[in-house]
């Protein structure tokens, strides 16, 4: 790209601030600022209202919203046996692949490193990273063969979590099994959708979202591991929920059996106002609505015995048919504007770290592929087996939560 493309695309897009920036650089910054902008993809950065703070965030049109039924764990446990063989057979066959979504640090739980580095364990080391790899195991010692797993890192968190699998050799998982690969990055912008500078010679980049993960896979070239080793469906997994069985051999079965593309693991609501997102329909076909997009008609309507309509939370534990998702890739998922307090600098060069939400970063989530695929199967599991979520040191969803589940299930920390 040269100075007058850039200047051109800066100026097409409002932001003459960051060639002013470019400008004041060396050779060297101004080469990796430069491909920094040539990255972005503009048209995820539309903004329906710049909003100042205290306005309401911009909200997602939904369809016709209805439910869907589940598979509930009654129907699972009088087929288990039946489901259990096709979807070991099938991590036999070699096709069944893992992504563990982990390009998150463990910020809210007062680490800077990455979160699956988080050591949540009591009276030993009992790493997240750790936990997930031993439930990996579980399942591929029952198959006597290996499951390969892609790990997902972000430009933030990569070097360190590659170096923390190399230290611990694994987790006692074949290193040969398991590649890495980086997020796609987006950047960051004021209420004005003016783009944030995080240094002098880069802009304010986070990973964009847990829903880029495929794409990722194929720019970096690891979906093409992904075909070459035979795989045909991906279980895709998040990095805190501890409990979670990973490529489960009772859902690929169960989903295998039922002709569906995708899967989803669910548990049963707590409470009709409890902040899951519900795996519903809308206009036909399956859909996650998030807990804030959904009416008080919708939160509190019943089943005719009594059960809630709208009663089966997703837990970011997804089964995805390869060939599916190589058809959607290149569709346009829709773009969630966050609110966030985002760390800048500014044209004088001072680094500010504010105390409230300053501007938007923005986020494509894993659960707007359901959406753009013809089916899914909803697959109810215990949640006190298998949803232990990390999102805070203590209180709810919590480091203190999940080891009390862990321990339940039998797990010494």
């Amino acid at each position: 790209m040269t100075e007058n493309e850039l200047s051109g695309i800066l100026e097409e897009h409002g932001q003459q601030h960051i060639f002013a920036a470019y400008e004041k650089l060396n050779e060297e910054g101004k080469k990796k600022l430069a491909g920094q902008v040539e990255r972005i993809d503009w048209s995820s950065m539309d903004i329906p209202c710049h909003k100042t703070a205290g306005d309401e965030e911009p909200k997602q049109e939904r369809g016709k919203l209805e439910p869907l039924s589940a598979m509930e764990i009654s129907q699972i446990e009088a087929n288990k046996t039946k489901y259990e063989v096709v979807g070991i057979d099938a991590i036999k066959a070699g096709k069944v692949g893992a992504v563990l979504l982990a390009g998150g640090q463990g910020t809210r739980l007062g680490s800077d490193g990455p979160k699956g580095k988080y050591n949540i364990g009591l009276t030993k080391d009992m790493f997240i990273f750790e936990r997930l790899i031993r439930n990996l195991l579980d399942v591929t010692d029952k198959a006597g063969c290996f499951v390969p797993l892609y790990v997902m890192t972000s430009d933030k968190n990569h070097e360190e979590t590659v170096s923390f699998f190399a230290e611990k050799n694994y987790f006692g998982y074949p290193e040969e099994f398991v590649k890495f690969f980086k997020q796609e990055m987006a950047p960051s912008v004021d209420f004005n959708g003016k783009l944030y500078m995080e240094s002098a010679d880069s802009l304010s980049l986070s990973p964009n979202g847990n829903g880029g993960w495929f794409y990722s896979m194929a720019v970096t070239g690891v979906l093409k591991d992904v075909k070459a080793r035979g795989v045909e469906w991906l279980n895709i997994f998040a990095v805190d929920n501890v409990l979670q069985r990973i490529a489960d051999p009772v859902f690929v079965g169960a989903t295998l059996e039922s002709g569906c593309v995708s899967g989803a693991k669910v548990v049963r609501k707590a409470d009709p106002h409890e902040k899951v997102g519900v795996l519903c329909l809308e206009d036909g076909k399956p859909s996650i609505v998030e807990y804030y997009e959904m009416t008080d008609e919708i939160i509190n309507s019943r089943e005719p015995n009594g059960d809630l309509s709208y009663n089966f939370g997703v837990i970011l534990n997804y089964l995805f048919r390869v060939d599916k998702l190589e058809q959607i890739m290149n569709e346009k998922m829709p773009v969630h504007v966050v609110e966030k307090k985002i760390p800048y600098m500014t044209a004088d060069g001072e680094y500010i770290k504010p105390e409230t939400p300053n501007g938007y970063k923005f986020e494509l989530l894993v659960l707007d592929m359901i959406h753009l695929l013809d089916n899914c199967l909803s697959f109810e599991v215990v949640r006190d087996y298998e949803f232990a979520p990390i999102k805070n040191k203590t209180g709810v969803d919590s480091v203190e939560s999940a080891r009390v589940l862990l321990q339940k299930n039998g797990v010494e920390l």
